[in-house]
């Protein structure tokens, strides 16, 4: 008798700013799901997770301004897609220079469909969908600095760059490579990193040799 009691308690405990949220939770999980309905189930929950913590920021920020009357599930829910299609996350920079980041294929039209490994001659053949914002330059470029970045790197790094490439998600490349999801998010920041130095360190390349002739 004493645990219901307890647990009675805690509810009655919950905040009304909370308790607003959760009554609206439902509608937001159902909003998302179904703007998400067409990516494999882990995907899709991934994006529902971001969809409900990017709501939940929104929602935050509008009661702190004192503008409840503008909160709206649909309303929020439909700006948290949108967010998320663009490659933004709650706790996350935007970084549209990342080459496995959705922001970057959002700004410059690149999807990369599949990287084809051939074992016989030991290359990496890209297989890439461009549209037709991107210029044919940089189309060209990527095609000879990704396959030498992913040469740069070590075997779990560039095992772990090859499948997020490909669209794999944070769980799904921990599953295979045998580490947490947290470890792999750690990861793909230190992809991030090196990919940056990586392009700084072409770019000086070709001042230099731009300088000297």
């Amino acid at each position: 008798m004493i645990a219901p009691e307890k647990n009675k308690e805690q509810v009655v405990g919950i905040p009304d700013r909370q308790k607003q949220f959760l009554e609206m939770l439902p509608e937001i999980r159902r909003h998302a799901c179904f703007a998400f309905r067409a990516l494999r189930t882990e995907a899709k929950e991934e994006a529902v997770a971001e969809t409900v913590a990017n709501v939940f920021v929104a929602y935050n920020r509008l009661m702190e301004q004192g503008k409840e009357t503008k909160i709206y599930a649909s309303v929020l829910t439909r700006y948290a897609v949108a967010q998320i299609r663009s490659g933004r996350k709650v706790g996350k920079s935007l970084n549209s220079n990342c080459v496995l980041s959705d922001a970057a294929r959002q700004k410059h039209g690149l999807h990369i469909d599949r990287l084809d490994y051939c074992a016989k001659c030991g290359e990496w053949f890209e297989f890439i969908v461009e549209d037709r914002r991107t210029p044919v330059p940089d189309q060209a470029a990527f095609r000879c600095d990704f396959p030498g970045w992913l040469d740069t790197l070590s075997p779990q790094k560039r095992q772990i760059a090859e499948k997020l490439a490909v669209g794999d998600t944070t769980s799904e490349v921990a599953q295979t490579c045998k580490v947490t999801p947290g470890r792999i998010s750690q990861i793909r920041r230190e992809l991030d990193d090196s990919w940056q130095e990586f392009h700084g360190e072409l770019e000086d390349c070709s001042r230099t040799t731009v300088a000297t002739e």
